[in-house]
């Protein structure tokens, strides 16, 4: 069964730090890319960041240079390191799976498995 678990979610101040996890299992993780994706109320889930399965790195603009992505592959494990939080980075953050994302990394349909999502909330 695969399974993709997502968690490390809270409530944080402004320009505070969370680190979020991804934990999976039922597949070959190495051979994918894992993206995270978030989704405040009234809008649609947009992409974040996403790492490749050679371990190449990508982020949405807005996040540049505060948050990381990093995985381990032992664990089977991916992280999201979000350092000066803002409270538009509120949401709740999911993690996906992809065996064949190519350059569509930020578009939800590139991915075929979904985790449970963690809340985000940032307090001004």
């Amino acid at each position: 069964e695969v399974q993709l678990q997502a968690s490390g979610g809270g409530l944080v101040q402004a320009g505070g730090s969370l680190r979020l996890s991804c934990a999976a299992s039922g597949f070959t993780f190495d051979d994918y890319s894992i993206g995270w994706f978030r989704q405040a109320p009234g809008k649609e889930r947009g992409g974040v960041s996403c790492i490749g399965s050679g371990g190449s790195t990508f982020y949405a603009d807005s996040v540049k240079g505060r948050f990381t992505i990093f995985r381990d592959n032992a664990k089977k494990k991916v992280y999201l390191q979000m350092n000066n939080l803002k409270p538009e980075d509120a949401a709740v953050y999911y993690c996906a799976a992809g065996s064949r994302v190519g350059v569509r990394l930020f578009h939800p349909r590139s991915y075929e498995y979904w985790g449970q999502g963690t809340q985000v909330t940032v307090s001004s």
